[in-house]
């Protein structure tokens, strides 16, 4: 049967269950979905294909998930730097309300699509006011993007949206949303526990399971925020949400850097999945996750880059050797290994967001959400072991193709979908 694409020649890291790598090898893409993954010779055969990429030299692998990000955030990147998470929060929460509109928040997504796109980066949670203006910029694009409405009861919030209104206009995106596109679902944003009083909460998690729709919330992120939280509550963060009854497989935890043993094992319990930011929470201080325990008691582990302001970067590449060396500091070089924080940004990320049966790998029946990564590169070679190129060796720069759902984004490092100086030029006029 013909084809829309062939990707074929290079090294498949699939990333399955049992690690399979597919020596010169293809992925054939119909419709944006895999159809199939093999030896290229097979597949060439079998599939005659209106496109084609040469991979020829280089390794294919699943597109790299970010589980937790603010997008727009690219607006601010450097003005909040070596500040504790506290003092980042007050200086972000005044600009935001200064700066924030449906256009500057488009014009700043767009170039964190561009920015994420180069890097291998396919599909993200963006957690961020005006998600409707960034779900067009990024459908625009061609890029796949998980967002929805965000709570955060603050005064003067940029979109005017008093709190007592938020409900019914969720309710409202959410109804119109109908049936998800392919690798997608419903979402709904509870900022923390520190923004949103327990019966906020409550009333935003049961519309959300109303709609089955993830849920994602920053918790546990410092000690700083576990105490303001345990003062005014009397329980921390991770206590409260499970006190409540609203951990779950449904719910996606941002950070979870301060986290006790009975918290972890709330956490794996009831399957609540998390997002490890470890760039983040090294540059504000906020300590490193227990991540080795969290895999450990067998809870789902994605990487996150958190915004451009707290990163700097929408690197996930980047992400991934950052978990692969920082757990390594308390002595022991297995805690997280390269294959692990490797399918953290794979496969982990897509389950961590409830999408593990179509995001992730490369397998037949999947989006086809894939990377084509350069390896003539002295800093690549010679590639032992390609779990251990990407993770200690490999830099975003080394992405060469980018195809989300079957679109080429990116091709021999050319955009094809949005023009990179015009993106550059929109987000500088605001500045």
């Amino acid at each position: 049967m013909s084809i829309d694409l062939l990707i074929h020649g290079g090294d498949v890291l699939t990333v399955d269950d049992e690690g399979t790598v597919v020596r010169d090898g293809a992925v054939a893409v119909h419709e944006g979905e895999i159809l199939a993954v093999g030896p290229a010779d097979e597949l060439r055969a079998r599939f005659p294909a209106t496109e084609s990429i040469d991979a020829a030299g280089c390794l294919v692998l699943p597109g790299l998930v970010n589980t937790h990000t603010h997008l727009a955030m690219t607006l601010l990147r450097g003005r909040a730097d070596d500040v504790t998470l506290q003092g980042f929060l007050e200086r972000v929460l005044k600009w935001e309300a200064e700066l924030l509109t449906p256009q500057n928040v488009a014009a700043a997504v767009r170039l964190a699509v561009a920015e994420s796109v180069r890097a291998g980066v396919t599909s993200a949670l963006d957690m961020y006011w005006f998600h409707e203006a960034a779900e067009q910029a990024a459908r625009e694009a061609g890029w796949r993007l998980h967002t929805g409405p965000t709570f955060m009861d603050v005064p003067g919030p940029p979109d005017g949206i008093a709190y007592e209104d938020r409900l019914d206009w969720a309710r409202r995106d959410l109804e119109a949303r109908g049936t998800a596109r392919p690798g997608t679902r419903p979402v709904l944003f509870a900022h923390s526990t520190y923004t949103l009083s327990p019966d906020q909460l409550t009333e935003i998690f049961a519309l959300a399971r109303e709609f089955g729709a993830l849920l994602h919330i920053h918790a546990s992120e410092n000690a700083t925020e576990v105490a303001t939280v345990e003062v005014k509550y009397g329980k921390r963060p991770v206590e409260l949400l499970d006190s409540l009854g609203l951990l779950g497989p449904d719910v996606l935890l941002a950070h979870a850097v301060d986290l006790t043993g009975p918290e972890i094992a709330a956490l794996a319990r009831t399957g609540t999945s998390v997002a490890h930011c470890p760039v983040s929470n090294l540059k504000l201080g906020c300590g490193i996750a227990p991540v080795p325990r969290l895999l450990s008691a067998g809870v789902t582990v994605g990487l996150g880059t958190d915004g451009a302001v707290s990163s700097n970067t929408l690197d996930v590449l980047g992400a991934v050797r950052q978990a692969a060396l920082v757990h390594k500091a308390g002595g022991d070089p297995t805690a997280v290994g390269a294959e692990q924080a490797v399918r953290m940004a794979t496969i982990e990320g897509a389950r961590a967001l409830g999408l593990g049966e179509r995001l992730g790998s490369l397998e037949a029946g999947k989006r086809a959400d894939l990377v084509v990564l350069d390896l003539d590169a002295p800093h690549l070679r010679p590639v032992h072991d390609p779990w251990s190129t990407l993770a200690y060796a490999a830099h975003s720069a080394d992405v060469r193709d980018t195809v989300v759902d079957g679109r080429v984004l990116l091709r021999e490092r050319v955009l094809t979908t949005l023009d990179e100086r015009t993106v550059i030029a929109d987000l500088e006029a605001l500045v």
